[in-house]
């Protein structure tokens, strides 16, 4: 009995120590070729709380990952080693044809890779499922790390992708044959999907993403935020919580200090993407968010480093 008591307080106090949640974005996408095994393992020997990840599903039902419904031609060279001319949607193709497409390294030229120019190729990389990664954290006896999976959707092309239904079923089927519903948070921008997380798996957490800015903002439709509007609530935290979310995670360039304390006396998250830049990552910082998702993991532990917070263990 003793020993479980002092396992459980170990296990309080690991969690307290290490409650600033440093998400990989699509693992390590500054570092590495994004969503690949090849990054998430680079995330995971930085040292981070969470595999930030995107998933999207076959034509034959296999939960792959992937930022976009589509390949991008940016980063995707077809079967016969040259770069793909079209977005070719992944819902249309079977997980056995998605292996000839060839994920390790950005196009060339263009804006793609010179934003990302630090990022080392890894030609011969392909598309992994979601169940390879979990597998990848079970062989590395990384127990502590946990899973932030944005379910993609796409409302201005629907046919591109599931339903939110069936699509969060898929999801579910895969992340409980894993054992891995206490360690997974599902994100979305599209607000219908997490509702429908939240009734068909209520311990699996849900996580709002919002983005504000002059180009796009989610929070326009009350198609992409479930029925729940500004009109009504007020702010997006209030959205949020009415919701049922116990995170959110807004573009960081619209977060303020009153909205980091709205959110949190509401008990919810506040985890802004993606922070890339040093002085970005000093600034959110000062605003004091419950964590930060970065393609650059490193540079956040860095920071995290120089005002003496406490770091996640680096898996060897």
């Amino acid at each position: 009995m003793l020993r479980l008591l002092l396992a459980a307080a170990l296990a309080a106090s690991c969690s307290a120590v290490h409650a600033f949640d440093l998400q990989g974005h699509r693992g390590a996408r500054g570092l590495l070729p994004e969503n690949t095994l090849a990054a998430f393992e680079h995330a995971l020997r930085i040292g981070v709380t969470t595999l930030e990840m995107d998933a999207a599903v076959t034509a034959d039902g296999v939960v792959v990952l992937s930022h976009d419904p589509v390949l991008n031609p940016d980063l995707v060279r077809g079967p016969d080693g040259r770069w793909i001319g079209e977005p070719w949607v992944i819902g249309r193709l079977t997980h056995a044809q998605l292996q000839a497409f060839d994920v390790g390294r950005l196009r060339p030229g263009s804006a793609y890779a010179r934003t990302f120019a630090d990022q080392q190729p890894l030609d011969g990389a392909r598309m992994p499922t979601l169940a390879s990664v979990f597998e990848l954290v079970k062989r590395l006896g990384a127990d502590h790390v946990q899973f932030d999976i944005e379910a993609k959707m796409d409302l201005r092309n629907p046919q591109n992708t599931l339903a939110p239904e069936p699509f969060v079923r898929v999801l579910l089927q895969v992340i409980r044959a894993a054992g891995m519903e206490d360690r997974v948070m599902v994100q979305s921008f599209d607000w219908r999907t997490l509702q429908v997380v939240r009734a068909a798996a209520p311990r699996i957490r849900t996580v709002y993403l919002s983005t504000q800015s002059p180009r796009f903002s989610n929070l326009d439709s009350p198609v992409w935020t479930a029925g729940f509007t500004l009109a009504e609530h007020g702010s997006v935290p209030a959205m949020v919580k009415a919701a049922g979310g116990h995170a959110w995670s807004p573009n960081f360039q619209a977060l303020t200090p009153d909205a980091v304390r709205q959110a949190q006396s509401l008990g919810l998250k506040v985890v802004p993407w993606t922070v890339n830049a040093e002085a970005d990552i000093a600034r959110v910082l000062d605003l004091g968010v419950d964590g930060i998702i970065s393609d650059y993991p490193d540079r956040v532990r860095a920071e995290m480093q120089r005002r003496g917070m406490p770091l996640p263990p680096a898996v060897e």
